[in-house]
């Protein structure tokens, strides 16, 4: 499998992170059938939290590169390869949904 292949199909967040929303997302999911409006809003909550967690991933990425260029650091290609890497599998990911 090509790097850009493996790279799409890594998880966006660390496995324990990862396996906690899941676990979260299940308790959710188990308790539509008793309280479905309450399931729905922690559903929302949830996704809510999710997506703030990467806009955060994301803008703490995008930092770290302004500040290196901001100091006058030269920021190597291989991370800035690595950067619009990160960047593109993110887009096809979210493309694809």
């Amino acid at each position: 499998m090509n790097t850009t292949m493996q790279q799409e199909n890594q998880p966006l967040f660390v496995e324990d992170v990862g396996s906690d929303l899941r676990s979260r997302w299940n308790t959710i999911q188990s308790t539509f059938v008793d309280e479905p409006r309450q399931a729905v809003q922690q559903a929302d909550a949830l996704v809510d939290e999710l997506i703030k967690r990467i806009e955060d991933r994301f803008r703490d990425e995008r930092t770290r590169l302004e500040q290196q260029w901001d100091r006058g650091d030269q920021v190597n290609t291989e991370e800035l390869r690595v950067a619009l890497q990160t960047y593109r599998s993110f887009f096809n990911r979210l493309l694809a949904m």
